[in-house]
């Protein structure tokens, strides 16, 4: 929805009063820190135009305005000035925090820096693991059970049983691991998975399912391993009242950093997007509480994105200052684990 300047002018105003010191904002202060020379009258009659559009709310102990979920939204997307930072000098600042020899460690690293200049919890969602596998075996064990063998490209082995409908021959198994390995060996299953449905025509009609049932019990046992979080500074947002002012909030805050499963779920989805993005509470289902925001940014492995970090906080954070953070250490994380 479009607003005109002297709304955004107090909108912006009133979000930045309220990240500074988190007390409603009224027509009086508005007046002072817009700098526009307007009426309380007239500031009162915006503030309740962005009221009634979403954007702003009243408190039910205070005349003062404090923003909605809707509110930070149009903010951080159009009104916000991201702080100009010397990039330079925090590069040289972080790399040696983050460089390290393992992959892992250096992943630690850049949670832990996300954490300490936040001051609120860093993450990081961990490479995905790609389940491309160098050959297959399928060994009979008794009618219906098959063991299916995978060796992956570094010469890990995986072990999985399968149980199938029909009761496959020795010559049949081998006639399909032949086919996987010709045709598809050194790929991804789920690379594998896209192109199985034209050209296993070339094969019995009794044979399909069994290669679909590789595949997907394949594609299970490479990635078991794999999209882990990595997580610094929970202990940092016990401290922000906006997020442990009661119980119900301490124990959703507990149960997001415990199962992760709701933040794998937001992380990934940030995974396929570009560039520095912002989650609201209130927004969406994805995150737990209406008073937490998480920004994040995706990293890459030679060009190539693996993952996503970012920095978890109240909704009343100094957005300014993370997103520079965020982004940077996406950067330094990606050309980190690039060069190892």
């Amino acid at each position: 929805m479009q607003l005109d300047t002297r709304a955004q002018t107090l909108l912006k105003a009133l979000v930045e009063r309220y990240i500074t010191d988190g007390q409603p904002v009224g027509s009086r202060a508005l007046a002072k820190l817009s700098g526009l020379d307007l009426s309380p009258a007239t500031i009162r009659n915006i503030m309740a135009d962005l009221e009634e559009m979403g954007f702003v709310s009243s408190p039910h102990t205070s005349a003062g305005r404090v923003p909605t979920p809707r509110g930070y939204r149009i903010f951080v997307d159009t009104l916000l000035t991201v702080d100009v930072i010397d990039e330079s000098a925090l590069e040289s600042k972080l790399q040696s925090r983050i460089h390290s020899y393992s992959p892992q460690k250096v992943i630690a690293n850049a949670a832990q820096v996300l954490s300490s200049l936040s001051q609120f919890a860093g993450v990081v969602l961990t490479p995905r693991r790609e389940s491309v596998f160098q050959q297959i075996e399928f060994l009979r064990l008794s009618e219906k059970r098959i063991l299916l063998v995978i060796v992956a490209p570094n010469g890990d082995v995986q072990n999985r049983l399968m149980l199938t409908d029909v009761d496959y021959t020795p010559a049949q198994l081998v006639q399909a691991a032949n086919f996987i390995n010709l045709h598809y060996g050194g790929l991804s299953f789920n690379e594998v998975r896209h192109r199985l449905q034209d050209e296993l025509r070339q094969l019995r009609d009794d044979m399909t399912p069994l290669m679909h049932a590789a595949v997907e019990v394949g594609s299970d046992a490479m990635t078991d391993q794999g999209d882990e979080v990595v997580i610094s500074g929970e202990r940092n947002l016990l401290s922000v009242s906006d997020l442990s002012s009661n119980m119900n909030s301490l124990r959703k805050l507990f149960e997001l950093f415990e199962q992760k499963t709701s933040l794998m779920q937001l992380l990934d989805l940030s995974h396929r997007a570009s560039g520095v993005q912002i989650f609201i509470g209130g927004e969406s289902s994805l995150v737990p509480l209406d008073q937490m925001s998480i920004v994040t940014a995706p990293y890459e492995i030679n060009g190539r994105v693996v993952g996503t970090l970012g920095v978890i906080g109240p909704t009343r954070m100094a957005y300014e200052r993370v997103i520079p953070i965020v982004d940077i250490t996406a950067k330094l994380l990606s050309n980190a684990l690039s060069h190892s």
